[in-house]
């Protein structure tokens, strides 16, 4: 476009020239060799400008005579290097398609039209090539070989990871994953690979570096690398707890500040507020989490924030958190355990009764039980109890790829994956055994088969004195778990619960002594 509108400026001026000169007549006059030329002065530049266009011709011509071997060259250099790209385009298209011999021929062909040296991307055929041929020790050489070349080196680690995870060497996959993140951390695979190799040795220092890498490169959102770093520091606060209770408590205080609806986060920042007697400020901590979504460590941690409280306080802290979340499962639960622990059994009914219509649940019904035996000690009532229990949804916990935790954890035990935790109902109902403080084996009740008899009923065996079961999940210090044997976990509509068999080794005045017993499924 410019080089046009310049032509149509010279045309225009030469235009412009030749009539100025029509408007001012006048004449030439040359003398050479003895004789005289007279011209007009508009003849004469029509002379002039022949004389120069054709000075100009002249010199093209001899020009392209003179350049056109290297002309002649270059076309055919130029047709022979798109025949080679357009090689290299058939054979990326064949690898990507899975057809290894055509891959193969293009390779060939491709290297024999273009220079490995000029075209990296014929190293790239050659390899995935051998991979598609089967020949993964020499895509594997290939790879090595573009460690040397700084352009290629990514692209050979990028594979020399995959073979390694192929294989199942993870150490190796990892290593050239480090090497990768260590150049680029903008690459996901080798960032995220790396990630997962320093938090499996506990190297958190290591990965918060790691992920203000990828924040500053922009491979991941400002949340979500503020979520990553929650839970790094989170993690490394759990691990420097007994150690260095200052880090612990910085970085537990950093966590609770990028995450506050992030529980784990809440509760051991808390907890290290808590240590050095701040009360106000970890009881604020504990109120935020609550308010974003309550959680039983929250409540276990906040009602027992003071060493030393009476009961009636720890009382009156839980119902302070269910006027912060009203209508909520949790807090009916806090309000109910901390009215059991009271004494009053009648708040504790009639908080356990709103949980269970909020969400019915299993724990929902073992805390009622735990009343009931507390209260009235009414044996076929506790035993009714927990069949709903049985068949009531579990509890949520912190589930990941499977796995059901009773604590939270950074990393997921299968995957490796950062923050693979949730705070969710399992799907299943598996069976386990754990063991208590005296260490006995506790059967775990399991789901009840959907076509059961009618006529089996739960047998419930508690022998054990309060101070030797085991504590339960959540935190409840005070709750012990009765050593339960289930023979059958349905009850039939309308049968009647059979009585609780007596103890044979325990005498009557020596059972009026004990706590009361309180219940927990599994």
């Amino acid at each position: 476009m410019i080089r046009l509108l310049a032509f149509l400026a010279v045309v225009f001026a030469l235009g412009l020239g030749f009539a100025w000169l029509a408007d001012r007549p006048g004449e030439m006059l040359v003398t050479f060799n003895g004789y005289q030329y007279q011209v007009t002065l508009m003849v004469a530049a029509v002379a002039i400008v022949a004389v120069v266009a054709a000075v100009m011709i002249v010199w093209w011509l001899i020009k392209s005579l003179w350049n056109s071997p290297y002309t002649i060259s270059r076309y055919f250099r130029v047709r022979r290097r798109d025949r080679g790209y357009q090689a290299l385009s058939t054979g990326m298209i064949a690898a990507g398609a899975g057809d290894g011999a055509l891959a193969r021929k293009k390779t060939k062909e491709a290297a024999r039209l273009i220079s490995s040296d000029q075209e990296p991307l014929i190293n790239l055929l050659d390899a995935q090539a051998s991979l598609l041929e089967g020949d993964h020790k020499g895509a594997r050489e290939k790879f090595e070989r573009m460690l040397d070349d700084p352009e290629m080196r990514l692209l050979g680690l990028r594979g020399l990871y995959l073979e390694a995870e192929r294989l199942g060497d993870r150490n190796a996959a990892r290593h050239y994953a480090g090497r990768a993140a260590a150049v680029a951390p903008q690459l996901a695979w080798a960032a995220e690979s790396t990630l997962e190799e320093l938090t499996e040795r506990g190297d958190w220092d290591g990965a918060l570096k790691l992920v203000e890498a990828q924040k500053s490169t922009r491979q991941i959102e400002r949340d979500a690398a503020n979520r990553r770093r929650a839970v790094l520091l989170t993690a490394k606060a759990q691990a420097l707890v007994d150690s260095d209770p200052n880090a612990a408590r910085t970085a537990a205080l950093e966590a609770n500040k990028l995450a506050p609806d992030f529980a784990p986060a809440a509760v051991i920042a808390a907890d290290m507020v808590f240590r050095q007697s701040d009360v106000r400020k970890g009881s604020k901590i504990l109120e935020t989490a609550w308010r974003a979504e309550p959680h039983p460590d929250i409540a276990e941690l906040y009602t027992h924030a003071r060493v030393g409280d009476a009961v009636r306080d720890r009382l009156n802290r839980a119902k302070k958190l269910q006027e912060l979340k009203r209508n909520h499962a949790e807090s009916a639960m806090a309000v109910a355990r901390a009215a059991l622990d009271a004494q009053d059994f009648a708040m504790a009914r009639r908080e356990a009764e709103a949980a269970i219509r909020i969400d019915r649940r299993e724990g929902a019904y073992l805390l009622l039980a735990d009343i009931e035996e507390a209260e009235t000690g009414d044996q076929g009532k506790v035993r009714q109890l927990l069949s709903k229990a049985v068949r009531a949804p579990r509890d949520p916990a912190w589930v990941a790829d499977g796995v059901i935790s009773e604590r939270w954890a950074p990393v997921s035990p299968v995957t490796g994956k950062l923050d693979a935790f949730t705070w969710r109902a399992p799907m299943e109902r598996l069976g386990h055994l754990i063991e208590s403080d005296a260490d006995v084996a506790v059967p775990a009740i399991a789901a009840a088969p959907p076509a059961a008899p009618a006529e089996k009923a739960i047998d419930i065996v508690a022998d054990a004195p309060a101070e030797k079961l085991a504590p339960t999940n959540g935190g409840e210090k005070d709750r012990v778990v009765a050593e339960t044997v289930v023979e059958a976990e349905t009850v039939g509509q309308g049968a009647e619960l059979p009585p609780l068999p007596d103890d044979p080794g325990v005498a009557p005045e020596e059972a009026a002594d004990k706590s009361p017993r309180r219940f927990r499924l599994f």
